[in-house]
C-alpha cells in the first residue's frame, strides 16, 4: 500500500477552520441585512394596501358623494362591497372615516414593519403618510 502524496491529501484542520471563520463572518454581516430588508418589505406592503384603499375611497366620493364602507372579507379588502385587492400578509385594517370629499382618512398597521407598526394613513388632506388618522 502506497502513501498518498502531499498534494493528494485532504484539507488541513487549519484550512477548514479558516473557511468556517470566513463563513461565520459573512453570516454575521448578511443576517442583520436580511432582517432589515424584510421589515422594509413589510412597510411596503402596508403602504401599498393603504394607497389602494385611499384611491378607491377617492373614487367612491367622486361616484356617489358619500364615504365608502371599507371592510375586510375573506382576506380581501372591499369598498362598498366590491373587492379591491387582497390583504397583504400581516397588514391590519385600522379605520376609514370621513365627512366630506376633502375630509376623510383610512389607515392600516403592520406589526412586523418599522414604520407600519405605528401605521400608514392615506387621507384627502395629506395623501400617504406615516401615522394613524387623528
Amino acid at each position: 500500500m502506497r502513501l498518498p502524496r502531499r498534494d493528494e491529501r485532504g484539507f488541513t484542520l487549519i484550512e477548514l477552520l479558516v473557511v468556517m471563520i470566513i463563513i461565520g463572518i459573512l453570516a454575521a454581516i448578511a443576517i442583520p441585512l436580511f432582517i432589515n430588508q424584510r421589515r422594509k418589505a413589510e412597510d411596503s406592503a402596508a403602504r401599498s394596501d393603504v394607497s389602494t384603499l385611499g384611491k378607491e375611497i377617492t373614487a367612491s366620493w367622486i361616484d356617489s358623494n358619500a364615504m365608502a364602507v371599507v371592510d375586510v372579507n375573506s382576506g380581501f379588502y372591499t369598498v362598498n362591497g366590491i373587492g379591491v385587492g387582497k390583504v397583504s400578509r400581516n397588514v391590519e385594517l385600522g379605520d376609514a372615516a370621513g365627512t366630506s370629499p376633502f375630509d376623510w382618512c383610512v389607515y392600516v398597521t403592520n406589526p412586523e414593519g418599522y414604520k407600519s407598526a405605528t401605521g400608514f394613513e392615506y387621507s384627502a388632506a395629506g395623501g400617504l403618510q406615516v401615522g394613524t388618522c387623528a
